[in-house]
This record gives C-alpha cells, sequence and structure tokens, in this order.
C-alpha cells in the first residue's frame, strides 16, 4: 500500500515535469500583426492664380478697357469670377481702336451705372473654348456678367465665332488667352447692348460701291489722223465743185457757138 502511493506520487511529478519542460522548449505562438495604415492621398495642387490684369498689359493695347475695368471696379468681379468659382470666365475685349472709332453712340453720356453694366456686358460667367461656341450657336441668346437682360447671340461660321449684341456685329478676331478656367478673345468692336441703348437700331451704313473698273481705252485717232480723214472726206466734195463748174463752162460755149451759127446763116 504504501508502495503504492509512492509509485503514484513519483508518476505524477515525472508527468508534470515532462509538461513544464515541453513548455517551456515550445516556441512561443506569434503575434497577430494588426493592418498596416492606409496612405493618405496628397491634396490636389491648387489653380494657379490668374492675373488679369498682367494678361491684358501684355497683350492687346487694350489699354482703354483695362482703364475702364478699373475705374468701374468691374476688374474686381472679373477676378473673383476666374479664381474662385468652378465656372471660371470668358471675357470679350475690344482693342483701343474699337473704342476711338466707336462716335455714335458715345459712352461719355453714360451714368456710372450704365458704364459698368457695359463693361460686365463683355463676359460670361463660364470658360468657353472656341470649340464650345459652335453648340452656343444653337442655343440662342446667352447671358452676360451683366444679367439676363444683357445677352449675346453667336454664330459659328467655318470655324470663326461672329456676336450680335444687336447695335454691334462682330467677330472673334484672335485669342489672347484660353486655359481653363479664363478664356480672353479679342473683338473688332465694343459691345453695345440693347439694354442701354434701347432697340431703334440705327440702320448700317451701305457697302461702299467697287471701285469702277477703269481699263486702258481703245487707241483714240490722233489729230493727224483726223486732220487726214477730214481732208480726205473734204476732197469728194471739192472735186464735185470742180466737175459742177467745167460743166457750167462747157454749156456756156455750146450756146455761144450755136448762136453764132444761126445768126451766120
Amino acid at each position: 500500500m504504501e508502495f503504492s502511493r509512492v509509485s503514484m506520487i513519483s508518476c505524477f511529478a515525472f508527468l508534470l515535469c515532462s509538461s513544464l519542460a515541453y513548455g517551456a522548449s515550445s516556441p512561443p505562438a506569434p503575434m497577430a500583426m494588426s493592418p498596416s495604415p492606409t496612405p493618405t492621398p496628397a491634396p490636389a495642387p491648387a489653380p494657379e492664380y490668374v492675373n488679369l490684369t498682367y494678361l491684358l498689359s501684355v497683350a492687346g493695347p487694350f489699354h482703354t478697357f483695362l482703364n475702364y475695368l478699373e475705374s468701374t471696379k468691374v476688374l474686381d468681379t472679373f477676378q473673383n469670377q476666374a479664381n474662385n468659382t468652378d465656372q471660371g470666365i470668358t471675357i470679350f475685349v475690344p482693342k483701343d481702336s474699337a473704342f476711338k472709332a466707336l462716335k455714335k453712340p458715345s459712352l461719355s453720356n453714360l451714368t456710372n451705372d450704365q458704364l459698368k453694366s457695359l463693361i460686365l456686358f463683355h463676359a460670361m460667367p463660364k470658360f468657353y473654348s472656341l470649340a464650345d461656341f459652335n453648340k452656343l450657336s444653337t442655343k440662342g441668346p446667352v447671358s452676360t456678367l451683366a444679367g439676363s437682360q444683357y445677352s449675346l447671340n453667336f454664330t459659328d461660321n467655318s470655324g470663326t465665332v461672329h456676336l450680335d449684341s444687336g447695335w454691334s456685329k462682330t467677330k472673334v478676331s484672335s485669342a489672347v488667352h484660353s486655359t481653363d478656367p479664363v478664356a480672353i478673345y479679342q473683338v473688332d468692336k465694343v459691345l453695345l447692348p440693347e439694354a442701354i441703348f434701347g432697340t431703334d437700331i440705327p440702320p448700317m451704313p451701305p457697302a461702299p460701291a467697287p471701285a469702277p473698273d477703269i481699263s486702258p481705252a481703245a487707241d483714240a485717232p490722233s489729230a493727224e489722223t483726223k486732220g487726214k480723214g477730214s481732208s480726205s472726206k473734204a476732197e469728194p466734195s471739192t472735186s464735185s465743185s470742180h466737175r459742177i463748174m467745167n460743166f457750167g463752162t462747157w454749156n456756156q460755149l455750146v450756146l455761144a457757138l450755136f448762136g453764132g451759127w444761126v445768126m451766120f446763116f
């Protein structure tokens, strides 16, 4: 009985030591790895600031239009539309010569509000490339930054963009700047809105008549030739008068001889 207890305790101690030794020799279980964080995408670069004053100063000359932009404070409106909106801006800029050619109506008679609306009338609150005007030509009047009453009509004629404001009919002659979000196009005339100048539009002056085709005249007869002609024409009349005189002389001579012959007999 005593021996059985000793044997059981010995076996239990052996098993306990074996389990501890196995546990010490076995490698530790691998630790669970946490997933790596997803990299945050870099923010998109901010669009480059567009300086309209600089663009209009180096191109053109657009000094008159730029002076109106600054005096009416419309330049701030254009700059904000160009740099702080998603739509962008499209500007139609007349050259200095277009303002000089404007006689009637005169811009000097406009109020400050009317002048501001006229300058705003030269821009649309969206970027339009030259290819976009083909679609605009089918949409009818397009509103400008001056408001819904100040609209323009466009016609795309084989790639040439024509504008019609009622008072002004002109075309885009060149692209000064056409990179989203700003498009600046040169036009040949100042855009005059009907909302300011009314609908009593004077008729267009008639087109100048084509110059007559002055071709060299046929060689005219010289004075010498004329003289010869006249003398040649006069010759028949002179010879005929001589013939008449000779006939009269012979007639008188015959009558005299006949009378003498009668008296003799």
